[in-house]
């Protein structure tokens, strides 16, 4: 399965290609792997959320950047443990919603497109940041990063939604970063270099 938001980018892709095959003939075939990968971009593949209620689930498919303390300085401006996730070109783009709970508000701030690997891009890229109040009463922040190659963030979400852990909620285009800010209390699951997958891979786990 594909998403929607996707339709039209594999539309032009294909239109583009039947173009240049009607032009060169078996010389514009290669051309058909645009809208395919086009395609693969945008999949939508099925994931198993785990029955442990206390798991914290990763809000993104990639490579795990960052695992630790540190201070969250733009939206709460408090300490909490964080948890970045790389998205190259490669992963799926999808976000889903870490943990079961109520929408508090939706933050967005314009910025720069620093690659997004580089801690700076933390703070000093354009980014989507959501804040949810869990069924728990705790506050869980996950922040939507754009990259240098990925510049549209995408997020279905508004402030008093009510939502369900493992629920698609958003997309980056094309490679990015997502950052995830948790109560100090939580232990922590996972270790820099280990792979996630949104909705399906325990990131942390209430105590």
């Amino acid at each position: 399965m594909v998403v929607k938001e996707s339709y039209p980018f594999v539309a032009t892709g294909l239109f583009f290609s039947i173009l240049l095959i009607a032009f060169f003939g078996v010389f514009g075939l290669p051309t058909l792997i645009i809208p395919a990968y086009i395609a693969y971009f945008f999949r939508n593949p099925r994931r198993t959320i785990p029955s442990e209620k206390n798991l914290i689930l990763a809000p993104a498919d990639g490579r795990i950047l960052t695992v630790g303390e540190g201070e969250e300085k733009r939206y709460l401006q408090k300490k909490m443990k964080k948890v970045s996730i790389f998205m190259s070109p490669m992963d799926v783009h999808l976000n889903r919603i870490p943990y079961s709970g109520k929408i508090k508000k939706v933050f967005y701030n314009h910025g720069k497109y620093l690659a997004a690997f580089k801690e700076k891009a933390s703070l000093d890229n354009e980014q989507n940041a959501v804040l949810l109040e869990t069924e728990r009463g705790d506050e869980i922040l996950f922040v939507q990063i754009a990259g240098w190659l990925a510049r549209r963030i995408v997020c279905y979400l508004k402030g008093g939604e009510t939502v369900e852990r493992g629920q698609r909620y958003g997309l980056i285009r094309f490679g990015s970063r997502m950052d995830v800010y948790l109560p100090s209390t939580v232990e922590l699951l996972v270790s820099v270099g280990e792979r996630a997958k949104a909705g399906e891979t325990a990131i942390a786990r209430f105590l």
